[in-house]
């Protein structure tokens, strides 16, 4: 059933596709490491507690204080 994503398996688990990730690495004006908000999102792997946005417990969420800022980059980006 979701083999068909990017990085395979389940959407919430391990081998998930983070959302967003593709855009973030397009935009370099944009800092998604080391921000005092960083709260680690439990349901990921570990390994991937680097304090990149992208693995926030609030990324791209209501309580994420950078979501304007996410989505004005969302704006910018075209289909593949």
């Amino acid at each position: 059933m979701f083999a068909s994503r990017p990085g395979g398996g389940h959407p919430h688990g391990k081998g998930s596709h983070v959302p967003g990730h593709a855009f973030r690495e397009t935009s370099e004006e944009m800092p998604t490491k080391g921000r005092p908000c960083y709260v680690f999102n439990n349901a990921l792997r570990r390994e991937l507690n680097d304090t990149d946005c992208s693995h926030c417990r609030h990324y791209l969420t209501y309580r994420c204080p950078h979501l304007d800022e996410f989505l004005d980059n969302v704006d910018e980006l075209s289909p593949d």
